[in-house]
């Protein structure tokens, strides 16, 4: 087992001079050198093989006891050299200083065949600086909705870090998953997450709050020329070192690099809103500088439509990270983000100029998701306004977001006053839809009469609605049941759930059970409707 490793993140920035996991105050660095700590028995549990495949990684590498000893936390590969990256973060709105990497280790930067620059990491990995008195584990649970997650995230098209691989430590985590004085020992993972970058709007803010503009300089040149080497032009490729020297980040590549990272988080949101997902914990730590989806701690699955919904037990009395708050939450870290760069210019006119970027991508990314999920022609002003009165009557009559989609492509546009029955089982209570009924069918009336005048054939409009409405999604419930087949031995569900989910806009005879609705059983049950951050 082979790979190549440039680790530019440690070569161009300043590190911490203390090494090892003992925890402190870490000024002036941006990241501190840490090794995994080994665990008792590293078993390799599930793997991407996509990721494995763009890694260069061969079906005998997997397999090798090698591998699950070096992403377990075991071993290293020649030219690994593990840290942890330290940042801050605003968290539930108020800032909460330092936080790094707290259980997450960076084994280093894999180049692929194709120049392709890949940072693997590991989650669960062991205690690290930042680890504020926590034993730097995760368990099995959250170790398998992660490894689910980030995988099926990438098949439905949102933008996300990757997983390569799901291994068990043989050793048990301690953990109280109510907060309620009862915690129990439940079995440990290591997660090795994968992405071009895991630098967050974090990684900015800390510097800046400790008034080293020189650290953040450093952080958004580097950043810029690894992360962003396009917006070079014909400068790309060449040494940071030089760049520098030749002063060629001025504030009008900077602007454009915040544009675009407001750009990317706006398109981000517009995904998560098509598909349902509800991050959970959108503090300014958990937000990607690349857009990506990152940190799969407790997030949800929208099941009834409901704007108000979030999966995170910690938030459940303000609900600042509910479903429908998304876009209103990314737009404020990114304020978070402009402030924190604030530094690097004159005045605050260009990220002032990236912050309306950001309002205008959404709402574009909000119009064209309507069209696209109503199978109307892209741009049509129509759709938002038709969308959002969808979106009342779907909250008020507990339609499941995403089979309604999926089965208005069934409705016969053609029809002056089209049947609500191809809806009908997309309802979670008959009362509910009884008492919508009429306000639908009316709905339904003037949604049909629009797709005649736009004029898209049936068969191009089925196409267009079925690839941005998926048919399978990791619902709670699905990740759940994986979850208690793998806590009573079976292993199996992880991966036909991940199959699944390889295709989530196919209809795939004969798994039509993975689209159900959710079951009453799930309602209430933690894991399926609640989550903590203890994991």
């Amino acid at each position: 087992m082979r790979l190549r490793f440039d680790n530019a993140f440690l070569r161009e920035l300043p590190g911490d001079p203390a090494t090892g996991p003992g925890l402190r105050q870490v000024h002036g660095a941006a990241w501190s050198r840490v090794e995994p700590t080994p665990v008792a028995a590293p078993r390799l549990v599930a793997h991407a093989a996509e990721v494995a495949g763009m890694l260069g990684l061969a079906a005998g590498d997997v397999e090798s006891p090698d591998f699950a000893a070096v992403f377990g936390g075991n071993a290293l590969l020649p030219g690994m050299d593990p840290w942890a990256a330290n940042y801050g973060g605003h968290q539930f709105g108020h800032w909460a200083g330092q936080l790094g990497d707290g259980r997450a280790i960076s084994l280093g930067e894999a180049l692929a065949a194709d120049g392709a620059r890949h940072e693997l990491q590991l989650k669960g990995a062991g205690p690290t600086p930042y680890s504020r008195s926590a034993d730097g584990r995760a368990v099995m649970r959250s170790s398998i909705r992660e490894f689910i997650c980030s995988e099926a995230m990438h098949h439905l098209g949102v933008p996300t870090t990757r997983a390569l691989s799901l291994v068990a430590t043989g050793e048990a985590v301690v953990r109280d998953m109510f907060y309620d004085g009862h915690p129990r020992p439940e079995p440990g993972a290591v997660v090795c997450r994968v992405a071009p970058s895991f630098i967050r709007f974090g990684t900015f803010e800390l510097p800046a709050s400790r008034g080293d503009v020189a650290l953040l300089r450093a952080l958004a040149e580097f950043c810029v020329w690894r992360d962003f080497p396009w917006l070079l032009g014909e400068h790309a490729g060449r040494p940071l070192g030089h760049l520098r020297l030749e002063q060629l980040f001025d504030e009008t590549l900077l602007a454009a690099w915040f544009r675009e990272v407001c750009e990317r988080t706006a398109r981000l949101v517009g995904h998560w809103m098509r598909v349902g997902f509800v991050h959970g914990v959108l503090n300014t730590d958990n937000m990607s500088i690349l857009g990506l989806t990152i940190d799969y701690g407790p997030y949800g699955w929208i099941d009834d439509y409901d704007p108000d919904w979030t999966p995170n037990t910690t938030d459940v009395q303000h609900r600042r990270y509910r479903f429908g708050w998304q876009p209103r939450v990314a737009h404020w870290n990114l304020g978070r983000l402009a402030q924190a760069l604030s530094p690097l210019f004159a005045d605050a006119a260009p990220l002032q100029a990236g912050l309306d970027a950001y309002a205008a991508t959404w709402a574009e990314c909000e119009r064209d998701n309507a069209c696209a999920r109503l199978g109307l022609q892209a741009g049509d002003d129509d759709g938002l306004a038709l969308m959002r009165e969808l979106q009342a009557l779907m909250h008020r009559a507990g339609a499941d977001m995403t089979n309604l989609f999926r089965a208005l492509s069934d409705v016969d546009v053609e029809a002056d006053a089209p049947s609500l029955e191809p809806l009908r089982a997309a309802f979670y209570a008959p009362e509910r839809l009884a008492a919508e009924a009429a306000a639908l069918e009316a709905w339904l009336a003037r949604y049909a009469a629009r797709c005649r005048a736009d004029g898209l054939p049936r068969e191009a409009r089925v196409a267009r609605m079925h690839a941005a409405s998926p048919r399978y999604v990791p619902r709670n419930y699905l990740a759940q049941q994986a979850i208690d087949r793998a806590a009573a031995g079976d292993e199996g569900g992880i991966h036909e759930l991940l199959d699944v989910l390889r295709d989530p806009y196919g209809e795939q005879p004969g798994r039509e059970a993975f689209a159900a609705l959710r079951p009453d059983w799930a309602l209430d049950r933690a894991g399926c409707s609640m989550l903590s951050c203890s994991s």
